[in-house]
């Protein structure tokens, strides 16, 4: 199979702009796709602010070539136009089955017959998705973890349809655009990061709602304990408390009361995490 060189990425949330910078940093030819021009207006500040990490932490100090990186992305809100030379689409939009069964339909009727589909979704399956996308042969997950130019895993997980060449032609592009291939044998809810990390956050979760600890304790607890660099409530923030929401309220009883305390103590308030300003804990403007 020929190499991919034409991507598009739905979604431009925070780590569907992500996705974008890092494969136009790579050299390919992007497209960034969100349902308004209001949205995509949001991500080109997003992509101002990634171009200028880029620049510091990937580029030793060259802003132009991250300037040029920016500008090297299209940006669409016209799902025809972005999908028609897509040699590979990225979808990375909300966590709501709906959403992606309406999204994966309109993709098929638009997309060329030899564009390979990959979800981003941290919660639903491929194959729950599959039967949507009128091509299950040329669908699988590619699952990348938030900060993509440093915690560089892509995680690749097919089907029993997935066709094995789409399979290692898509683990060939995830190395091609600086990641390290995490290669699933089989379907597996979480894949490997999210089944190891989702623990983490239920727990601390229970421990908030139940009243045992605040937040920062919590978090300075598994840092100390652990070593490592973010608590629980940390990566909540990271990864948006909309997200945490949405995986949480589909949960069982304790996920769920936890889904009812983000939303009123947080979601309800514009408190949505790192990309406000504010969530469990409260950032410096950008």
């Amino acid at each position: 199979m020929a190499r991919l060189t034409h991507i598009t990425v739905l979604g431009t949330g925070v780590l569907g702009s992500q996705i974008a910078f890092q494969a136009a940093f790579h050299g390919f030819d992007v497209v960034a796709y969100d349902i308004s021009d209001a949205i995509l207006n949001t991500a080109k500040t997003r992509m101002q602010t990634l171009a200028d990490t880029y620049a510091l932490e990937m580029a030793a100090g060259d802003t132009d070539r991250t300037d040029a990186v920016l500008r090297s992305i299209t940006f669409s809100a016209d799902l025809d136009a972005a999908v028609a030379q897509a040699d590979l689409v990225i979808e990375a939009i909300p966590e709501n089955l709906t959403i992606k069964r309406e999204t994966y339909e309109k993709l098929n009727l638009a997309a060329p017959a030899a564009t390979i589909f990959a979800t981003n979704s941290s919660t639903l399956l491929p194959s729950d998705l599959m039967g949507f996308t009128g091509r299950p042969e040329r669908f699988l997950a590619l699952h990348f973890a938030n900060h993509v130019w440093v915690h560089n895993t892509a995680e690749v997980m097919g089907t029993d349809e997935t066709d094995p060449e789409v399979y290692r032609t898509v683990v060939e592009f995830a190395s091609d655009i600086g990641m390290v291939p995490i290669e699933l044998k089989k379907e597996k809810a979480g894949y490997l990061l999210n089944s190891l990390l989702i623990p983490l956050l239920d727990a601390a979760g229970d421990l908030l709602v139940e009243g045992i600890a605040e937040p920062d304790m919590i978090d300075k607890t598994w840092r100390i304990g652990t070593g490592a660099p973010a608590g629980p409530f940390q990566i909540f923030d990271i990864v948006g408390l909309t997200t945490a929401y949405n995986i949480s309220s589909h949960g069982g009883p304790k996920q769920q009361k936890f889904a009812e305390y983000l939303k009123s103590n947080y979601i309800d308030k514009g408190k949505l995490g790192l990309s406000t300003g504010e969530g469990f804990y409260t950032y410096p403007a950008r």
